[in-house]
This record gives C-alpha cells, structure tokens and sequence, in this order.
C-alpha cells in the first residue's frame, strides 16, 4: 500500500468496516474509524479510503462522515490534506511511550476502566476459534496466499512496526475464519489490547517467540490440523497474557 493511495487499503478494512445501524450512525462511525486508526489498518502517514468510499460503506451520509472525520482530527489522529494527492491521512502518535516506568504508569492508567481478564479471554476464545475454523474449512490458494504474505510481512517488519503488522497477521487469520461476526468482534477486542500493548516495551525474546508460533500456527494452518492449530493459538495468546500480566504485577 501506498502512502498516497488509500484506495489500496480497503481490502485490509473487511473485518472492521460495516454498515452502521440506523439511529447510531455517527457513533459507530467514529467507533469503526478508531478501530481503523488503532489498529494500524492504515498506518501512520497513510491515507484513509475516500469520503465517498467510506460514506458508501458505512451506509452514512458524507455529512455526517465529515462530523466522525472532524472529531478524529481534533483528537490528532488525523489531519486534511488538499492537492492532488490530498486527502484524510492518519498522523504518527505524538507522546510516544519512551521508558519502562512511563509505559507501566500509562498501563495502569488506561487498564483503570478496562476488565483485562474478560478482554483477554475473550480475545483467546476468538483466536483459538478462528484458527481451528481455517484449519478445519480449509482455505483456497487466494487465501492461503494471503496468510503466507500476511506472516512474511512480519519477519520484514522493522521493531517499530512490529506490533501493527502482528495486528494484521491476527486479523487475516480472523478474517479468512469465514465468521464476518467473528473478525468484527476480534477486531475490536484486538483494539482493546493494542491499547495495552502499546505502553510496554518490545521484547527481542518475545518478538522471536512469537514469530516461531506464527510460523507454526500457518503451518499448521495450511496443513488442514485444526487441533494444532487451536493448541498453538492458544499457547501464543497465553503468552501475551502473561506478558501483560507481568508489567501489572
């Protein structure tokens, strides 16, 4: 994807984007954008899909897309660009968290009005379900393509991009599930978790480890093992649980 075509980003947006219901269509808007901006589903210095695009896929009027897109940029996610090449383009998070005892203190912050346990079962019955479902469905050469380059892109990543291509490795997987219901809950209980994620360190050990159960779980994947597969994903979930456990303790 290109940092001037957000056109090209819409196929990453299935599991979050969705018609809004009627009576709610500027809060889930906004709630639907958010999901987009937080989970890296278009990076930063990336630009969001048309007004038009997006009007047209949350079945809102651009009025009150330009509302949900006016919010978003007094908050600083976002910022306007004119030109040829403008458009809606998310802006690099400013404040970045830059040492271990700031990150814990923000940690303890935000988990204040987050129930972690409920969140990180849930994410865990949502991942273990929709590995098991892929393995045991099965996936077309398409698909299994899609998963072999969603893994490959995390080996490339660069650390600072780690966690937002880690994002989209998970949300292929819930995605290719075959359950639209399963990949919108997964993408906003992943949102939820990235929230955590994102105020403590990256471990070199635990980005290494992690990789090895990626590698294995499309393995296992491709190989139609479905009972591996829940077991791998379930393995990869409790690390991160214990992970973020750990810097709460």
């Amino acid at each position: 994807m290109t940092r001037q075509d957000g056109g090209q980003a819409a196929d990453r947006l299935a599991p979050v984007l969705r018609p809004v219901r009627a009576g709610g269509g500027f809060e889930e808007a906004l709630e639907q954008i958010l999901q987009i901006v937080r989970l890296g589903l278009v990076g930063e210095g990336e630009r969001l899909p048309s007004e038009r695009e997006l009007a047209e896929r949350l079945h809102i009027s651009r009025v009150t897309l330009r509302e949900v897109l006016k919010v978003l940029q007094d908050q600083g996610l976002v910022e306007s660009r004119r030109g040829r090449y403008g458009g809606t383009f998310v802006r690099a998070r400013a404040g970045r968290i830059r040492t271990a005892a700031a990150g814990t203190d923000e940690l303890r912050r935000r988990i204040a009005s987050v129930d972690v346990e409920d969140t990180l079962r849930f994410r865990e019955v949502l991942e273990v379900g929709a590995a098991g479902l892929c393995a045991a469905h099965g996936l077309d050469a398409g698909q299994r393509e899609r998963l072999r380059a969603a893994l490959e892109a995390t080996h490339e990543a660069p650390l600072a991009d780690y966690r937002r291509r880690d994002t989209l490795f998970h949300l292929t997987l819930a995605e290719l599930s075959g359950s639209p219901s399963l990949a919108a809950q997964y993408a906003a209980v992943r949102a939820t978790v990235n929230d955590l994620l994102d105020c403590i360190p990256l471990l070199v050990r635990n980005l290494e480890h992690s990789q090895l159960q990626h590698a294995a779980l499309t393995e296992a994947v491709l190989e139609g093992d479905a009972d591996a597969a829940r077991e791998v994903m379930r393995e990869h979930c409790c690390g991160t649980a214990a992970l973020l456990r750990g810097f709460l303790a």
